[in-house]
């Protein structure tokens, strides 16, 4: 897994904004980002990738906020996994 900067995800998803992105975080339709520094934010490639390839399928806003949710949940777990070794 790496994480996505704001100009890959963007490129990614085909938003042309920060505040496009940062909408659809509001909107329940993107995953929050992950600090990776002080002032510095980014987003696991492969929960970006879903989003993008639930998006390419036509599923609708509320099936991505399922999905969102899922993702979420799934980094959560992940994060547990590792405080536990």
């Amino acid at each position: 897994m790496s994480i996505l900067r704001m100009p890959a995800v963007k490129a990614e998803t085909g938003y042309r904004s920060h505040a496009s992105i940062y909408n659809a975080i509001k909107a329940g339709l993107f995953t929050k980002p992950v600090s990776i520094g002080q002032r510095s934010v980014g987003w696991p490639d492969d929960e970006v990738r879903a989003i993008c390839a639930a998006r390419i399928a036509g599923k609708s806003d509320d099936e991505i906020r399922a999905l969102v949710m899922h993702l979420h949940a799934k980094r959560t777990e992940r994060l547990a996994a590792l405080v536990s070794q």
